[in-house]
């Protein structure tokens, strides 16, 4: 299998597929509803609240960081998680540019 060319794509583009890949799993979603909901979140309690095992939660969480999406900060033996406002900003502008565009709806379509 090769490589994927991304450089052959714009930042933009990239960065957007970057986002949509984070979002595209349905625990990283209720994860971050959880998120808005409570505005801030301890690992443990998201395990209780989503129904997943401590270390599939901890993987979904890692892929969320290290896109930016949300951010954490050491409490103990705690990581206390919430979302990152100015990069969801980034991803919602991202996203409402691509999705609100405007095209003409053809006679016959394929």
């Amino acid at each position: 299998m090769g490589l994927s060319k991304t450089e052959i794509f714009t930042e933009e583009q990239n960065r957007m597929a970057g986002f949509a890949k984070a979002l595209a799993h349905p625990a990283r979603i209720a994860i971050i509803e959880h998120l808005f909901k409570i505005n801030a979140c301890i690992c443990g309690d998201l395990v209780n609240e989503i129904g997943l095992a401590q270390p599939t939660i901890s993987q979904h969480l890692k892929e969320l960081k290290k896109i930016g999406i949300i951010q954490g900060t050491v409490e103990g033996t705690s990581v206390c998680y919430c979302i990152n406002p100015e990069k969801w900003k980034e991803v919602e502008s991202l996203f409402n540019t691509f999705l609100k565009r405007d095209f003409e709806i053809a006679d016959q379509c394929c």
